[in-house]
């Protein structure tokens, strides 16, 4: 059976349905949409193209098919224990990858949204725990089962662990079992759960909200949450209070603040 599109096909569809808006489509239904090494690579390269596009506003993270995202391409991986190191080398080289796109992911200027339909394991739960806000069908599920094939889910465990309480996410790679989306919710793994049928909808309607907000005040907002995220709290308050003062000068925190008092919508800049 073809694991994939056929030859030729994009790994990742690009959609810009509607101005600002831009959705990847994580496009190898019939490998689960697995991670393969190139379906890494074209959405790696997606996500730091979008983040330098000065037209988007927020970019969606969709897939084809009945499961978002299976995880890392199991079939790829073994094929290269043949290799003359065993596959260590195509291992390593392919959790860097993996590695490389999940902080593209979180440096990205751009908010980005999961709209997760289907299951979502392994580094297909990292993909959703990565981006910055999740909305899951009510029949999704996720799970970081590697623990049962003896592969920790390790490289998953560092966005899961950021996202999750700490006892929730050792649970869920310790037993390796599945969890609702309502349990999702609940964990702090997605931000909705709506019926199937909505979760593209869903997202949009964040994406739409995001879109209207200044994305230069969208940007520094984010950057400035994954830095302060880090630091001791002291640390957190200088570099955030830095951050603010950096903000109040920009010209669409002026225009913002104005429209405000003066009870009129804002026009922000275009970049």
């Amino acid at each position: 059976m073809q694991d994939g599109p056929p030859a030729g096909t994009p790994l990742v569809l690009f959609n810009e349905i509607e101005p600002g808006i831009a959705i990847l489509t994580l496009n190898r239904p019939q490998a689960r949409n697995a991670l393969s090494r190139a379906l890494i690579d074209e959405l790696t390269t997606r996500v730091e193209s979008l983040s330098r596009d000065d037209a988007i506003a927020a970019i969606i993270v969709a897939a084809e098919g009945k499961v978002f995202s299976s995880g890392h391409d199991l079939k790829e991986l073994t094929a290269h224990r043949s290799d003359p190191d065993g596959g260590q080398g195509f291992f390593r080289e392919t959790m860097q990858a993996c590695s490389a796109l999940m902080r593209g992911i979180v440096a990205c200027r751009k908010p980005v949204i999961a709209a997760v339909a289907g299951r979502a394991t392994a580094a297909g739960c990292q993909l959703v725990a990565t981006c910055d806000l999740a909305v899951a069908a009510d029949t999704a599920d996720f799970a970081t089962p590697g623990v049962n094939i003896g592969l920790f889910c390790s490289t998953p465990m560092v966005a899961l662990s950021r996202n999750v309480p700490r006892k929730r996410a050792m649970e869920m790679l310790l037993l390796g079992e599945a969890i609702s989306a309502s349990d999702a919710m609940t964990y702090g793994l997605v931000n909705r759960v709506v019926p199937a049928q909505d979760v593209l909808g869903e997202a949009l309607n964040m994406a739409r909200a995001i879109a209207a907000k200044s994305k230069a005040t969208v940007a520094i907002g984010k950057e400035a949450f994954y830095a302060q995220a880090e630091l001791p709290l002291n640390e957190a308050y200088d570099f955030a209070s830095e951050v603010m003062v950096k903000n109040m000068m920009q010209g669409d925190a002026e225009e913002g603040i104005c429209a405000f008092l003066e009870k009129r919508p804002a026009q922000w800049q275009k970049s």
